[in-house]
């Protein structure tokens, strides 16, 4: 058996990072190497759940040292953060899959305008490869920087892919109005996230000007195949749960629309996606809860096109389609680690 590949977890305090390290523990090509943090504690005191599951103790970043243990290099750092170091680790050899939103966007300006920073890494933004498996499974292996997508963004984007890529809908005027869980807003603590403030608590957020819009409207205008631009309208709310993605998604057809034919067409076009169901009933966010699946279905009313769409925020949503790409690049089969 071949030597399992180091992979280093840079940022290992976070939610997503713990779910990564829980799938990596299980896959039997892959070492957890190497785990960053400013806080200078192990691993298994930052998540008591990974106690007598892995020996390691957190340190500083440094892009010698762990280029020496590691291949791979999962960033699961704040926006801003990511770009500061990814080009330090890609000079040193090493593959990075970024789960900030750093590398998602093609255009810096757009960047600087969403997440009011400059970009300072235009190497890396050129040649950045959007991490969604379902949409470009054929570009991940041989990339060097993944750009891995985030949990409202796939849950929307695998939603409408495929009536955006057969032209079955307008480009504009699409609404998806989102929940999502407490821990999509991360582990450090803030107000609206305190207990007191969220709990029996729905709330909408960023209402037109959430910086995911952006990244959707790229990604969907990309999968059709470029000409107009795709826009939508995206509304995310935080709900009082812990973890999940639920989207509901309104679209006008261009044609009549027939539910049967479009269960086919989306059981069709994710035919080769083994994380991607499409159902006939209405799911749940408690359905695809700790798993790497994201379930489908769509609907008909009033002659409009609804896509009910959900996944779990942290595993499918971040760190099981960051581990869907690693096992693209390492030409392991997708899925390993993930069922």
């Amino acid at each position: 058996m071949a030597e399992p590949v180091g992979a280093a977890i840079v940022g290992a305090s976070g939610y997503a990072a713990r779910e990564l390290i829980q799938i990596l523990l299980r896959h039997p090509g892959v070492k957890v190497a190497v785990a960053t943090s400013r806080q200078d504690e192990r691993l298994d005191a930052l998540h008591p759940g990974l106690t007598k599951r892995i020996d390691l103790a957190c340190e500083p970043f440094d892009a010698d040292r762990i280029a020496e243990r590691a291949g791979y290099a999962f960033l699961a750092l704040p926006h801003t953060a990511s770009m500061a170091i990814a080009p330090s680790l890609r000079e040193r050899g090493v593959k990075v899959i970024d789960l900030s939103a750093d590398y998602r966007l093609d255009d810096a300006q757009v960047y600087e305008d969403w997440y009011g920073h400059e970009h300072t890494d235009a190497e890396g933004l050129n040649s950045a490869v959007y991490g969604l498996p379902e949409l470009f499974r054929q570009k991940i292996p041989s990339a060097t920087l993944i750009a891995n997508p985030g949990c409202y963004t796939s849950a929307s984007i695998l939603g409408l892919a495929p009536l955006v890529a057969e032209g079955l809908i307008e480009r504009t005027g699409i609404v998806i109005d989102a929940k999502s869980g407490v821990s999509g807003a991360g582990r450090s603590p803030k107000l609206n996230t305190h207990f007191p403030e969220c709990n029996e608590s729905l709330s909408a957020y960023s209402v037109g000007r959430h910086r995911h819009t952006p990244e959707i409207d790229q990604i969907l205008t990309t999968a059709s195949g470029g000409g107009d631009p795709v826009e939508v309208i995206f509304t995310p709310h935080l709900v009082p749960m812990d973890r999940g993605i639920f989207a509901t998604i309104y679209a006008k057809p261009l044609g009549t629309a027939v539910e049967h034919d479009l269960i086919e067409l989306y059981r069709s076009f994710y035919a080769d996606s083994p994380f991607v169901r499409v159902v006939t009933h209405l799911p749940a966010t408690k359905d695809s809860a700790y798993t790497n699946f994201c379930d489908i279905t769509v609907r008909v009313v009033r002659g409009r096109i609804l896509i009910l769409s959900c996944l779990d925020n942290l595993i499918k949503g971040a760190a099981g389609v960051a581990v869907q790409n690693l096992n693209l690049m390492l030409g392991a089969p997708e899925a390993t680690a993930l069922f």
